[in-house]
């Protein structure tokens, strides 16, 4: 089945090589975002429910792009720096996924790119 690199503007450019998502059939697989605000190209410091705002705007971009939007999302991976942020970013990610929301897999892990604290990857299934 052939592949489609997916591209939004508005979100983070990729830095380095990978997609921000690739289309497959009815399949979305997007790449893990972290707090970048795609205006400036700054990682988004302050508090997890900040960062863990800026990432899904993030996904959201992507999947604009692809004619899908969060509903779409299927299952997403999620990885934290410090799981004692977890309440305060289960909280955050519920206000996005609010009808339906997706399976997800919760990880914490030693460090993220640019020191941020929270990474979400996603796949989605097309409208």
């Amino acid at each position: 089945m052939p592949k489609t690199v997916i591209l939004s503007l508005d979100a983070p450019k990729p830095a380095s090589a990978y997609s921000q998502a690739i289309q497959t059939g009815s399949l979305l697989f997007l790449a893990g975002q972290i707090p970048i605000d795609p205006l400036n190209g700054q990682l988004v410091t302050g508090d997890i429910t900040a960062e863990t705002d800026r990432v899904i705007e993030n996904l959201r971009a992507v999947l604009n792009a692809a004619g899908a939007s969060l509903e779409n999302v299927l299952k997403t991976t999620v990885y934290l720096t410090d799981a004692g942020d977890f309440t305060a970013f289960n909280t955050a990610y519920a206000r996005h996924f609010t009808d339906r929301p997706p399976a997800r897999s919760t990880v914490v892990v030693r460090g993220l790119p640019l020191g941020a604290r929270v990474e979400i990857e996603a796949i989605a299934e097309l409208p």
